[in-house]
Parts: C-alpha cells; sequence; structure tokens
C-alpha cells in the first residue's frame, strides 16, 4: 500500500499524544489530581504512563516513511539528517532542564529528561535502521528487551526491580553522576535517565515496524487487522511478562515496551480504520492543530508552565505566590472546586497551545525540530 502523502491517522494520533502530555503535565496543583492522571507510583501503568511511549512509537512509524526517501541506506546525508537532529533535540532538552538561566550550576544540571531520552532514542534507532536489513533489526530488538532484563535481573541488588536496588539507578549513578540527576519518592534517581532508555529503542522500533506493515499492505483494510493482531499479541505477552519482570515505567522494563507498544497499536489501528478504511476526517482538525508542530507546541508548552511558576504575585494575606498559584486558587479553584478546577487548569493550558497550533496550521508553518 504506498503512501505518498501524510498519513492522517498518524498526526491525529501524535496529536492526541502531544494534547495529553500537556494536560497530564499541568494541573492546577499537584495535590489535586484524578488518579489516571498521575504516573503509577512505581509499578504498574495509569493511562498517563502510556503517553510517552505513545510518543516514541508514534516517532518511530513517521521515521518509516522519512528514512524510506533514503532507501533505508547508511550514508553521509541520511547520517549527517540524524546526527544533526539528534544534537538539536538534546541541546534543546539541556535548555529546558536550565531554563530560566539564573544562577544555573552546570555542576548539577539535569543531563538526561524526556527530550534528551527522545533525542537518543531517534538516534540510535535511526542508524540501526539504516545501517541494518530488517531481520536484523528484528532480532536487535528482541536482544534489547531480554539484554537489559538480564542486565537488571543479574546486577541489580537483592531487590532488582525497586527503587533502592535497581542497576538502572547505580548505572546513572556512575555515569551521569548523583550531581545531576534528580531525586524521585525522596531516593536519587531519574526516571528518564540514560540507562532505562535503552529499551526506550525498542517502543521507537516497534512504531517503525507498525509503519512498514501499513506501507506493505495491500490496502488499508488488511493494515488495519494486522496492526490490531500485533497489538493484542504485544498486549498479552507484556501482561505475562510482568509476572516475573514487571511493568514498570521509571524502570522502562521490557513488559512495559511490550505493554505499551500493544495498547499503540491498538488504538493506532482504530485511527486508522475511523479515519482512513471509514472515511470520518472532519473530527480531526483540532487534533491535527497539536500532532503538526508536535515538538515545538511541547517545548513551549513546557517554557510558560516553568513562567507560570516563576512569576511572583502579591497574595491577599500579604504573601507571594507564584501566577500558577494564584490562577489557581483566585480562577479555577472557585469555579469548580479543588479536583475539578486543578484539571480546568490543565484543560486551559492545552487550549492556549491549542490556539497556537491552530495559527501554524492555517498559516501552514511547519516548525521542524
Amino acid at each position: 500500500m504506498a503512501k505518498t502523502q501524510r498519513l492522517l491517522s498518524l498526526d491525529v494520533f501524535r496529536g492526541m499524544t502531544i494534547m495529553m502530555m500537556i494536560i497530564v503535565n499541568n494541573p492546577g496543583d499537584w495535590g489535586f489530581v484524578f488518579s489516571p492522571l498521575l504516573h503509577s507510583t512505581w509499578n504498574g501503568c495509569t493511562p498517563t504512563d502510556l503517553v510517552f511511549p505513545f510518543f516514541l512509537f508514534i516517532m518511530g512509524t513517521a521515521m518509516y516513511y522519512s528514512f524510506k526517501k533514503y532507501n533505508f541506506l547508511l550514508n553521509w546525508k541520511s547520517v549527517n539528517k540524524v546526527l544533526i537532529r539528534t544534537l538539536i533535540i538534546y541541546l534543546i532538552g539541556i535548555l529546558l532542564n536550565a531554563f530560566p538561566f539564573i544562577n544555573t550550576n552546570l555542576s548539577h544540571i539535569r543531563i538526561m529528561g524526556i527530550l534528551p531520552r527522545i533525542a537518543i532514542a531517534y538516534g540510535i534507532t535511526s542508524l540501526i535502521i539504516l545501517g541494518l536489513r530488517i531481520t536484523y533489526v528484528k532480532i536487535i530488538t528482541i536482544v534489547i528487551l531480554l539484554g537489559y532484563w538480564l542486565l537488571l535481573m543479574i546486577f541489580g541488588g537483592n531487590d532488582p526491580y525497586s527503587l533502592i536496588d535497581n542497576f538502572v539507578r547505580t548505572f546513572d549513578i556512575f555515569i551521569l553522576g548523583a550531581n545531576h540527576m534528580p531525586s524521585h519518592s525522596g531516593v536519587i534517581f531519574d526516571i528518564t535517565g540514560l540507562l532505562s532508555t535503552l529499551p526506550s529503542i525498542a517502543s521507537v522500533l516497534f512504531g517503525f515496524f507498525i509503519g512498514r506493515i501499513i506501507d506493505n499492505s495491500e490496502n488499508s483494510r488488511s493494515a488495519v487487522i494486522k496492526i490490531l493482531i500485533n497489538g493484542l499479541i504485544l498486549l498479552l505477552a507484556g501482561m505475562a511478562w510482568n509476572l516475573i519482570f514487571p511493568i514498570n515505567k521509571p524502570l522502562w522494563t521490557s513488559s512495559f515496551v511490550l505493554y505499551t507498544s500493544g495498547w499503540a497499536m491498538i488504538i493506532f489501528s482504530l485511527l486508522l480504520w475511523i479515519i482512513d478504511v471509514k472515511g470520518y476526517k472532519n473530527w480531526t482538525n483540532p487534533l491535527l492543530c497539536f500532532g503538526l508542530n508536535p515538538m515545538f507546541i511541547y517545548v513551549m508548552a513546557c517554557v510558560w508552565a516553568d513562567i507560570l511558576g516563576l512569576i511572583k504575585i502579591k497574595s491577599q494575606f500579604g504573601k507571594f505566590i507564584t501566577l500558577k498559584e494564584w490562577m489557581f486558587t483566585h480562577i479555577f479553584s472557585p469555579i469548580a472546586g479543588n479536583m475539578i478546577g486543578s484539571l480546568l487548569f490543565a484543560i486551559h493550558m492545552a487550549i492556549i497551545f491549542w490556539l497556537i497550533g491552530w495559527f501554524l496550521k492555517r498559516n501552514q508553518i511547519y516548525i521542524k525540530i
């Protein structure tokens, strides 16, 4: 099924994911958040835990069409594109970590994070895709998942999948240094650290495989069935592996990769069915406002959220509070109460960046990062 135009269902899926990223990252008050909009404390998987792996999966699918232009060949042109894009995304991530650049202490700056992970996963996955035949790419995916399991199981402590004893923490502290890592539940641990980026490469590769399935299928209907079946298989495999290797987002366990990739395939197959097979496309425009400039919108949302937390306003009690606190306590909470008000704050953030996305889409401005 040759595809020369953009895959609309993929842009919609990306738009849904970016919108959810903004909503789950920006409640009015972290003390008032509905449980599905919180990450799991450690083991397990909430709807919020699906958002980041979905983005990596979507990136992998888009990479199939991007690298198809190079016939999946490793040459100077393709490598140059990969290296430059990897460096740009990583540097933007570091700048976000350092923002607002006031009293920035380089000896304590966070080295990893969401964008650094995206950059590294993109760069390594690209070289795998461009440098190897598809059979070897599949083998590497399996090796990554099994090898990561063995690393954690063999080199972990007495409780190898716990916050304290996991090998990911030991490795990252040794390579990155504890000063360059944040804490998680009071323990030095980066939930988007370096070693746990390894299995996230498999998340990207599963997306790449789906792009290949779509491109090689006779029609969209056939592609939907294949993607759905693969999704169900991975979902069940992840649930089975969970019995001995817990589904865990902070560790990005191999079972977590299978489980989340399975859900990504199931949801994507549904979107592909609705949009490409049934032809219901009119409803997609609002989500495309997020999906056509995803990285730019995500970065701007992060910057604006930081600004809201930096600006100080004197409250009626004479105490200085952040602009975000003021908006929540004086606007959103009085309107709908703490829980709903906190959600409304997050939704208002999404609306702001939807408007920006709408302006960019209307003017056919596409900012590639």
